[in-house]
C-alpha cells in the first residue's frame, strides 16, 4: 500500500535485458467491455521510481491514469505485478469470469510451513482439499504443489511424465526440525 519500491516485484531494464520478478497472466472467459469494471492498470506505472499519489491505489483520485481494457474472451492481459494493477466494480448484467495466474521464480514463495489442506485440518499434507486429489496420478499431483524453492523437497516431472522426488539432506531437514520446530521455515 505505500508505493514504495519493493524488490519482491522489482521489474528493471539493464543494458537491454528486461527482468520481472513477477508475471500476471489474466485469461478472459467473458468479455469485459470498456466501462464494465473488472481488471484495471496503470500503464507504464511497473517502470515508475516514484511513490503513488494519495488516492491512486484505491481509485479515488487520478482516475485519468487508470485504464480498464476492453477485452473478448480468449483474450490474455500479460502484466508486470510491479505495475499498480488491480479490479474496478462490476456493473455487466453478465457474471465476471477470468482465471488469474501468477508466474515467479521459486525463491519467492520460499516457505511452505502455512500451506494446509482440507481448512487446515490436523495433520493436512496438502495444500488443497482431499477431494481435488482424487483420481489423479503423481504428476498430476505435483502440478498441484504450491511455488516455494526447489532446494526443498519437491516432486519434478520429467518429459515422459513420470515424477522424481528432489530431497534435501537429512542434515538440513534436522536443522529446520530443531531450530524452527517445523518441517519447513
Amino acid at each position: 500500500n505505500s508505493g514504495e519500491y519493493n524488490n519482491g516485484l522489482a521489474y528493471t531494464c539493464h543494458n537491454g535485458s528486461i527482468r520481472s520478478n513477477l508475471l500476471g497472466c489474466n485469461v478472459m472467459l467473458v468479455d469485459h467491455e470498456p466501462g464494465d469494471g473488472g481488471f484495471c492498470v496503470v500503464p507504464g506505472s511497473h517502470k515508475s521510481n516514484f511513490k503513488m499519489p494519495p488516492g491512486m491505489v484505491d481509485g479515488l483520485a487520478h482516475e485519468e491514469y487508470i485504464v480498464q481494457p476492453g477485452t473478448k474472451a480468449g483474450d490474455v492481459v500479460l502484466f508486470s505485478e510491479g505495475t499498480v494493477h488491480g479490479a474496478m466494480g462490476w456493473t455487466s448484467d453478465t457474471q465476471r469470469r477470468c482465471a488469474l495466474y501468477r508466474f515467479a521464480p521459486a525463491t519467492m514463495s520460499y516457505g511452505r510451513s502455512y500451506f494446509q489442506g482440507d481448512a487446515g485440518s490436523e495433520g493436512s499434507t496438502t495444500m488443497w482439499p482431499s477431494k481435488f486429489y482424487e483420481g489423479l496420478d503423481d504428476a498430476q499431483r505435483a502440478v498441484l504443489e504450491p511455488a516455494y524453492a526447489n532446494r526443498l523437497d519437491r516432486p519434478n516431472i520429467r518429459e515422459d511424465g513420470s515424477v522424481e522426488m528432489t530431497e534435501r539432506s537429512e542434515r538440513k531437514k534436522q536443522h529446520d526440525k530443531d531450530v524452527f520446530k517445523t518441517k519447513y521455515f
